[in-house]
């Protein structure tokens, strides 16, 4: 009997073991009536979150859902699409993705007959990554994601610093392509009559800024231009709902993690001397922040290097 426990015991362990873990819940915040933020988790893809870690926001119009950023595979954006089935019965009509980065695009594949917007330029990456950012996830979460492919927008707005107002299913949204920041290709989305502005990873809270594709000088400006927003409610990309003290938090760290690099390099010191010099303790207590520091210090002294030329 005790050897059929055992045995019992190990298939059951086995299987358990075996089995992949489920996707997190996102945690819906509703903003109004019509407007919802789904928060991921905090994180890197992994096999833990099965690449759920992004932020969304979903938006109820007249006859069908506008969904900012989809997520990072198929997995994820039929996981989003469970979530907004449990806010409405609307159909998924529009999808903007803020970047061209895996975690906020590669779930548009899910959403085949809506409408996708971005900027000129993240359509343009998606096209030219796209592939290798599924790789790259796919080597994250631990399995091949065979229904996964990069979607490109079919709709974009170009230019730089370029605002275009559009109605979307009784909804007035400001598309806002700012200079590049987070990314060349980077893209807001401000709702004027609900006061809400969605950042995509211009905009982090709880989570330190990553720089690796960045013009960090521009961020920095871009940060100052959104506190121009009459904005109650912000969501960024990755991490809690923001304020807009929480976004002056994050130009003022920014800009002092800028000037720090660019102190260092007139001084003649290395990116790695100025790193030691760098005052970042308020980033220390970040999410991300070992994973990233030395990455953001590298761009950010290239960026330097290349201004004094």
């Amino acid at each position: 009997m005790n050897r059929l426990i055992i045995i019992v015991f190990a298939i059951f362990f086995h299987a358990v073991a075996g089995a992949s873990p489920s996707m997190p819940q996102p945690k819906v915040v509703k903003i109004n009536e019509r407007v919802y933020a789904l928060l991921g988790p905090m994180g890197q893809p992994s096999a833990h979150n099965q690449g759920y870690m992004v932020n969304s926001t979903v938006i109820i119009g007249d006859q069908g859902v506008i969904l900012i950023d989809s997520g990072a595979s198929d997995e994820v954006g039929n996981h989003l699409g469970k979530a907004i089935a449990k806010l409405t019965t609307k159909p998924v009509t529009h999808v903007i993705n803020t970047h061209h980065h895996g975690d906020h695009v590669l779930g548009n594949i899910v959403f085949g007959k809506a409408e996708i917007i971005s900027s000129e330029i993240c359509r343009e990456m998606v096209n030219k990554t796209g592939d290798e950012w599924v790789a790259l996830v796919e080597s994250l979460v631990g399995h091949k994601l065979p229904n996964t492919r990069p979607v490109p927008a079919s709709v974009t707005y170009a230019g730089e610093n370029t605002r275009t107002e559009r109605t979307i299913q009784g909804i007035r949204l400001e598309f806002w392509v700012p200079t590049g920041s987070h990314t060349a290709g980077d893209m807001m989305v401000y709702l004027p009559e609900d006061k809400v502005l969605v950042g995509g990873d211009i905009l982090v809270n709880h989570t330190i800024p990553v720089m690796r594709e960045a013009l960090v000088k521009n961020w920095v400006g871009t940060l100052e231009q959104v506190r121009t927003f009459d904005a109650k409610t912000i969501v960024p990309g990755h991490g809690p709902l923001m304020k807009q003290e929480d976004v002056s938090r994050l130009q003022r760290q920014m800009a002092a993690f800028y000037a720090g690099i660019e102190a260092g390099y007139k001084k003649g010191l290395s990116d790695s001397e100025t790193r030691k010099k760098l005052d970042v303790r308020e980033w220390k207590k970040l999410e991300g922040f070992d994973a990233n520091i030395g990455g953001n210090v590298s761009r950010t002294y290239l960026e330097v290097e290349q201004a004094s030329f």
